[in-house]
C-alpha cells in the first residue's frame, strides 16, 4: 500500500485557485433562477425552453449511446438504434417544439404514476422489516393521485411538467449560489 502525503502549501493553493472561479457557481444559479421564471411565466417561450432543453439532452445521450457502441461488442446495434431515435427524437424536438412539450407532459404523468404504483408496493412489502414503510405509502399514494389528476384533467400534464421543470430549476439555482459563497471563501486561504 502506498501513503499518499500532500503538501499543506499545494492543497490550500488548489483551493484558492478554485476560490478565484466563486462567481461561476453563482452565474450558473443565476441563470438557473431565470430559467425557472421563463418556465412559470406559461407562454409560448415556456414550450420553446422545454423543447430545446430536450432536444439537447436526447441529442446528447444519442451521442453517449453511440460511445457505448464502440466499447459494447455484444449489444452494439442496440446501441447503435438507440443512438439514432435519440438523435431523431431529439432533432423532432426543435421541428416540432409544441408536440414535444405535450408529448413530455404526458410521458411525465404516466412516470409519476407508475412510480407511485411501485413505491405502494415497495412499501408494502417491506412493511415486516422497515419502521418507516408508511412514509413510503404515503408518498406512493400521493404520485398516483398526481399523476393520475395530470393524466385525466385537461392541461393537467403540462401544468405539471412546467411546475416539475421550475421546481428542479429552482433548487439547481439555490443550490449554485450557496456553493458560491463557500467557494468565494476558499480564495482567502
Amino acid at each position: 500500500m502506498v501513503a499518499v502525503v500532500f503538501d499543506d502549501t499545494t492543497a490550500r493553493e488548489r483551493m484558492r485557485q478554485v476560490g478565484k472561479w466563486w462567481w461561476v457557481p453563482l452565474v450558473t444559479g443565476i441563470l438557473w433562477l431565470i430559467l425557472a421564471w421563463i418556465l412559470l411565466s406559461f407562454d409560448a417561450t415556456t414550450v420553446w425552453t422545454v423543447a430545446i432543453f430536450a432536444g439537447i439532452f436526447l441529442i446528447f445521450g444519442g451521442a453517449a449511446e453511440f460511445m457505448m457502441a464502440t466499447v459494447t461488442p455484444s449489444w452494439r446495434w442496440l446501441h447503435i438504434v438507440l443512438g439514432l431515435l435519440f438523435i431523431a427524437f431529439g432533432t423532432a424536438s426543435f421541428v416540432w417544439p409544441q408536440v414535444t412539450f405535450v408529448a413530455l407532459a404526458a410521458l411525465i404523468s404516466w412516470v409519476i404514476m407508475i412510480a407511485g404504483v411501485f413505491h405502494v408496493v415497495g412499501a408494502l412489502s417491506s412493511k415486516d422489516f422497515d419502521d418507516l414503510w408508511w412514509l413510503g405509502l404515503v408518498i406512493g399514494i400521493a404520485e398516483i393521485l398526481v399523476g393520475f389528476w395530470a393524466i385525466s384533467v385537461e392541461g393537467g400534464s403540462i401544468v405539471l411538467l412546467v411546475v416539475w421543470l421550475a421546481a428542479i430549476a429552482i433548487a439547481r439555482g439555490i443550490m449554485n449560489i450557496v456553493l458560491a459563497f463557500q467557494a468565494r471563501k476558499l480564495r482567502d486561504l
